[in-house]
């Protein structure tokens, strides 16, 4: 059966993903910003004592499939989810949701995808493509970061589905269980329902290495890097930072872009909130995300390295906490008209 489905490019899997499989429901309302920001993907976490990649655990985003769960509950959107410990069953799963006519939202190892480049192949097992189609033994699939679709043989979709290692797959796949009108009222609230959770997720989460208070304790703690660790490690250390922030689904700046792009779309539906003026405040965050980048390049690829470069690069994290704490603040005092 052929499925009616449009691919858009995106900036980051998940919302892309989202925006494409819920596009033709609400008539294209839907966009990638809306997704992401009624998702409440805006987050940051970094986790102590878990090593990725021999480098700190540092997360931009929440878990993989919140943003598809949360943007579709808050539109009323039943979800069907799946994971298998077959491969057998998890093949036919598929297909037989392709016959049906329904596009599926898989999440896939980075890894193994051969039409990435080479450089952008690593052990990452959190990303999301849309599957839409099957020819004989290939399947096309919609990777929102890519510019056109693409096409895997049975055994490259498998092996990306059942890739091992941390947040294995395990075939998962997903999509909206039925569709339903979305209409203007229902993506108002939506709205005011993901940013109130992303408030929540970066001003009140207990503890200091989530949400705003996450990214002060990183930056106070890069500072400390160069005694602590070396300069070797120490600059590991940042090149993993930076890897999770500007590789991984856009990361740090990229997500905060997201944000502000989100609320200024989210100002038509929601009128006189004042949002498309917060909305300044991420795009402010988002160049020192980029700005704090660079500046960590300078010192893994040995152009810096002082510890007046570490103490530089640790204040660029506690400016942006408090860019972010003031945003965020902003948005939890707004009185919802």
């Amino acid at each position: 059966m052929k499925i009616e489905f449009e691919h858009h490019q995106g900036a980051h899997c998940e919302s892309g993903v989202t925006s494409n499989l819920l596009r033709q429901t609400s008539g294209g309302k839907i966009t990638e910003p809306l997704a992401f920001g009624i998702g409440a993907g805006l987050f940051y976490v970094q986790v102590p004592f878990i090593k990725i990649n021999n480098g700190p655990a540092i997360a931009f985003r929440n878990m993989p499939g919140f943003i598809f769960n949360r943007t579709c509950k808050s539109l009323g959107i039943p979800v069907t989810r799946k994971k298998f410990r077959s491969k057998e069953t998890a093949a036919r799963f598929l297909d037989d949701r392709l016959e049906e006519g329904i596009p599926v939202g898989a999440q896939v190892g980075v890894y193994y995808l051969p039409y990435f480049p080479k450089e952008y192949r690593f052990h990452f097992n959190a990303h999301n493509i849309v599957v839409f189609d099957k020819t004989g033994d290939n399947y096309t699939v919609s990777d929102p970061i890519m510019e056109f679709p693409s096409v895997l043989t049975s055994y490259e979709l498998e092996r990306v589905r059942f890739a091992k290692g941390a947040l294995a797959p395990r075939g998962h796949l997903y999509y909206p269980a039925k569709k339903i009108e979305i209409n203007n009222e229902t993506i108002k609230k939506a709205i005011k329902s993901g940013v109130q959770k992303n408030v929540f997720n970066m001003l009140s989460i207990p503890g200091p290495f989530a949400g705003v208070k996450g990214i002060k304790t990183t930056g106070l703690k890069i500072k400390k890097w160069r005694d602590k660790l070396g300069i070797e490690k120490a600059g590991s250390y940042l090149a993993q930072m930076v890897r999770m922030q500007e590789e991984i689904g856009t990361g740090g700046g990229g997500f905060r872009y997201i944000y502000a792009a989100f609320l200024q779309q989210a100002e038509a539906y929601s009128p006189g909130n004042q949002l498309e003026d917060i909305s300044a405040q991420f795009t402010a965050a988002g160049d020192k995300w980029r700005e704090s980048a660079v500046h960590a390049a300078g010192i893994y690829k040995g152009r810096l390295g002082s510890q007046a470069d570490f103490d530089a690069m640790g204040d660029y994290l506690v400016e942006i906490s408090e860019v972010e704490k003031n945003a965020f603040l902003a948005l939890k005092n707004i009185k919802w008209q």
